[in-house]
């Protein structure tokens, strides 16, 4: 993978990852429609993509340091009895709801692996989650409830909404902020709770890859070539986070899903067609 490659696919990361219309299945789509030669099976490949994870995780620890300074100081017993009773359950919320795609991705891990390089399943999974996101626009009632009314209950239906991300093409904000919304929390704070719990489930999956990427006897340069996408990636995930906040911010009661729905669909159906038929 030369450098431009590489950062030509961190951009896309870095936006795409945020936005609700799957990173990995437009970084396993890319490189095939482009008619890149990138050996998507190669053991680097998907710890590469890990690599550009850190940026983003980077990114989304640093648009909400707030949150996770005021977590890290009820943890630590600092602040009120309130402030600390809230920190622990904010934080036990987010451990459950990384739970169950942390679970499935031990125990299927080799079966989603083998997903990652195949483009034709990335591209028919948008289409697929086009249709999750409209169907979950539609689904979700008038009565919104806010981030501190979030039950254990909410967090595990999140958690396993959370498990469709595994599949390329299907995303993972989506299908989280779609969890929330059918438990009843509005766009804002969907989008905000996804985007923590993003971050603990992103480390994890670097602790797990990136060894791999320095074990796996790439070739020199390789793994510089990967901390620069990372770094570029998480230049546009703070971007984009910034963009999308205020975006459901203002969407109210809107469907604010529909636009990637309809752009899921569309850019799904292209890329089958064209990996079909091309």
């Amino acid at each position: 993978m030369s450098a431009i490659q590489a950062l030509v696919i961190a951009i896309v990361q870095g936006a795409t990852e945020l936005f609700p219309v799957s990173s990995l299945g437009h970084a396993v789509a890319l490189p095939a429609l482009l008619s890149w030669h990138i050996n998507q099976h190669a053991p680097t490949f998907l710890p590469f993509l890990v690599m550009l994870h850190v940026g983003t995780a980077t990114a989304l620890l640093g648009y909400f340091w707030r949150d996770w300074l005021a977590i890290a100081g009820g943890l630590l017993g600092m602040g009120s009895e309130h402030h600390r009773r809230e920190s622990r359950r904010v934080f036990m919320l987010i451990v459950i709801a990384t739970i169950p795609a942390v679970i499935l991705g031990f125990l299927a891990e080799h079966f989603f692996r083998n997903l990652f390089g195949i483009p034709l399943v990335a591209s028919v999974f948008l289409i697929a989650n086009g249709l999750m996101l409209m169907a979950g626009e539609r689904a979700r009632g008038n009565a919104t409830r806010p981030l501190s009314a979030l039950s254990v209950a909410d967090a595990v239906v999140i958690g396993l909404w959370q498990c469709l991300a595994l599949i390329p093409g299907m995303s993972r904000s989506g299908a989280t902020i779609v969890g929330g919304l059918v438990r009843g929390i509005d766009h804002e704070d969907s989008a905000h709770f996804s985007f923590l719990i993003a971050t603990p489930i992103i480390l994890g999956a670097t602790t797990l890859e990136v060894p791999k990427l320095l074990r796996a006897g790439v070739a020199p340069g390789a793994f510089g070539i990967a901390a620069m996408a990372a770094v570029v990636a998480g230049l546009v995930a703070w971007a984009s986070t910034w963009f999308l906040m205020r975006y459901f911010h203002r969407a109210m009661n809107s469907a604010a899903l529909d636009p990637f729905g309809w752009y899921s669909i569309v850019a799904g159906a292209l890329l089958t067609v064209w990996f079909l038929f091309a």
